[in-house]
């Protein structure tokens, strides 16, 4: 059983920073890929970032240059390091993690809260 568990949301003011953290418990077998997604009130889940083991990434146009994704495969974690922050930044957060077997399986985390307001 894997088990996603985020954390570090938060108000912020626009222009500033916050570091989200996310923790995956149990055992991973295979190749697998890390990330974070979004979703603003009445909007679709995006992607913001994403991580495979080896250090491949992803991000989603609107936070490249802003974002960081980075991973700590010993901890099971992947973090997200987010500058420059924007209001329309502001979104519930879900950590991801997809088992990149013959069929896919996505696990997700409860969702943290980003909110950018001055």
């Amino acid at each position: 059983q894997v088990q996603v568990v985020e954390s570090g949301g938060g108000l912020v003011q626009p222009g500033g920073s916050l570091r989200l953290s996310c923790v995956v418990s149990g055992t991973i077998f295979g190749a697998n890929i890390m990330g974070w997604y979004r979703q603003a009130p009445g909007g679709a889940r995006e992607l913001v970032a994403q991580m495979s083991a080896a250090g491949t990434t992803n991000y989603g146009n609107a936070v490249k240059g802003r974002f960081t994704i980075s991973r700590d495969n010993a901890k099971s974690t992947v973090y997200l390091q987010m500058d420059t922050l924007k209001p329309e930044d502001t979104a519930v957060y879900y950590c991801h993690i997809r088992l990149l077997t013959l069929k896919p399986v996505d696990y997700w985390g409860q969702g943290t809260q980003v909110t950018v307001s001055s």
